[in-house]
């Protein structure tokens, strides 16, 4: 389920585009969700596979991980425990789920509330499988990318209570109020 919501925001941002367009923050993506939940940070790292990492950040204040590679076998919904550090903070044993989307196989994950704060003041996030390597990748500039990451989120933050305002208001007014079962509906 986590793996599919994610893949879903990932598809494209242009329902969002009129509220927030993508934006280039040095090397990495800071882009709107589609559904307008939150917004997402991207980099694709050169090197074998390709890495692409992704960090999503909801209105909410939840967030998930995202790190896929074109050469990685693990299978979507495939649940595995990995050791993520960060030069401000570490989650061992953490567990991910197996996910595939634009022909590369990965992994999300979400992590407690502080996660991006410690992502955006670290200089590098290494992945780890027990003792076996996943991923070493640079973080440069991911403090001005999750500030804007941020700042994403805030606008559709205070686009929904704008539209729940108007959408309360003309809940009540039903969709023919000239048709012969035409109630007025409950205002709760």
């Amino acid at each position: 389920m986590l793996a599919g919501a994610f893949a879903g925001s990932l598809v494209g941002a242009h329902a969002s585009a009129q509220d927030y367009p993508a934006r280039d923050i040095g090397s990495w993506t800071v882009a709107a969700s589609k559904d307008r939940s939150g917004c997402f940070l991207s980099r694709t790292y050169p090197g074998n596979g390709g890495t692409t990492l992704l960090l999503g950040l909801d209105v909410d204040g939840g967030n998930r991980l995202s790190v896929l590679n074109d050469n990685w076998s693990i299978k979507p919904r495939d649940r595995r425990k990995l050791t993520f550090k960060l030069t401000s903070g570490g989650y061992p044993n953490h567990a991910v789920i197996g996910m595939a989307t634009d022909g590369k196989r990965g992994f999300v994950t979400n992590f407690d509330g502080e996660f991006p704060q410690h992502f955006a003041g670290s200089k590098a996030l290494h992945i780890y499988r027990g003792d076996v390597p996943v991923e070493q990748l640079d973080l440069d500039g991911s403090g001005a990318a999750v500030a804007e990451l941020r700042n994403c989120v805030g606008i559709h933050m205070a686009a929904p209570a704008a539209r729940a305002g108007q959408a309360r208001r003309s809940a009540r007014i039903p969709k023919d109020p000239f048709a012969p079962d035409a109630k007025r509906k409950s205002r709760d």
